[in-house]
């Protein structure tokens, strides 16, 4: 990999983040109801009293005047103060990130490791019973509704087995325990939602790796292996995967970045407290500095999956050209 191709990929991410940048300030904008009547709840509250409440928060001030202040607190890592919360955005942000970092990470490995599998068997099997029950399975996944599946497995699981909770991230009496006492309380929460983001997931990933891997099987070179005296196993760890790989490794860096905000149907239904949830409350409170930062860094995870999953594909196939 060349340093041009290096600092071209750099240069494109950049500009994309902050595209998104200007786009992610105005957008919220544009969008019905004020966020002043929003914080001020008390229909009674004194025309004074609601001014002094928008300069607090500065939006007493022209949206140029507004959008120069945003840009200059950005330098120094201040996404602002939610109109919520009233703390700081990036402290919010961190404090569900980590739970959302938790959910998508384990619902990644358990989409890919399963998507991968069935996508190898169904295309080594390919035109039999099992390629077709396979196929079968991840469209099935592929096209079923989030939180269609996620109130399934809360009432299936949860209601009538009661084998995991209904919701939520900890058992409240465990708040104040160590880590150690809470981490397989965490885990055992973790369960249905996580299962249900890699059910939804792991549909694509089969699919990709089933169609990827039956181009890559009918290529000449697979042939001439075979006509070398290659075992089948060794024409397809040697030979087939490593180049059916590719597009699996593009989806797998875009989905990273995209099931941040996906997860926000599967957060709402088992009511766990990462960004999904978050963002829905934000939404709900026009929350516009909370929107923004939420929307920034799930950008900047996007565009940062994007940039390594380019990187990556140009060590997995030198045919890439700058």
């Amino acid at each position: 990999m060349t340093r041009r191709y290096f600092f071209s990929k750099l240069f494109q991410a950049l500009l994309t983040i902050l595209i998104i940048l200007v786009m992610n300030y105005f957008l919220f904008r544009v969008m019905p109801g004020d966020p002043v009547s929003m914080l001020v709840r008390n229909p009674r509250m004194s025309p004074e009293a609601t001014q002094k409440v928008a300069e607090m928060f500065g939006l007493d001030k022209p949206w140029y005047q507004q959008f120069g202040i945003y840009l200059i607190n950005l330098t120094s890592g201040n996404l602002g103060t939610s109109f919520i919360y009233k703390k700081p955005v990036g402290g919010i942000i961190m404090e569900r990130f980590l739970a959302t970092m938790l959910l998508t990470v384990a619902a990644e490995a358990l989409a890919i490791l399963g998507g991968a599998l069935l996508g190898i068997i169904a295309a080594w099997k390919r035109g039999k019973r099992v390629d077709v029950a396979a196929l079968g399975f991840a469209l099935v996944t592929y096209a079923m509704p989030t939180f269609w599946l996620g109130i399934l497995m809360v009432a299936l699981f949860a209601v009538t087995l009661r084998w995991f909770p209904t919701s939520g991230m900890l058992t409240p009496t465990l708040s104040m325990a160590g880590f150690w006492q809470r981490l397989p309380d965490t885990l055992w929460h973790l369960v249905l939602p996580g299962v249900t983001l890699a059910l939804v997931l792991l549909g694509e990933y089969a699919l990709i790796m089933r169609n990827a891997l039956i181009d890559v099987l009918t290529e000449d070179y697979i042939t001439t292996a075979r006509a070398k005296g290659a075992s089948e196993g060794r024409v397809l760890r040697r030979h087939a995967l490593p180049n059916a790989m590719i597009p699996m490794v593009t989806l797998i860096a875009l989905n990273l970045g995209f099931t941040i905000t996906g997860a926000l149907q599967v957060e709402t239904v088992f009511s766990w407290p990462g960004l999904g949830r978050l963002m829905y409350d934000a939404l709900a409170g026009r929350d516009y500095p909370l929107l923004q930062g939420i929307f920034l860094i799930t950008a900047i995870a996007v565009v940062g999956a994007n940039f390594l999953s380019d990187l990556t594909y140009r060590f997995l196939d030198p045919r890439v050209k700058e």
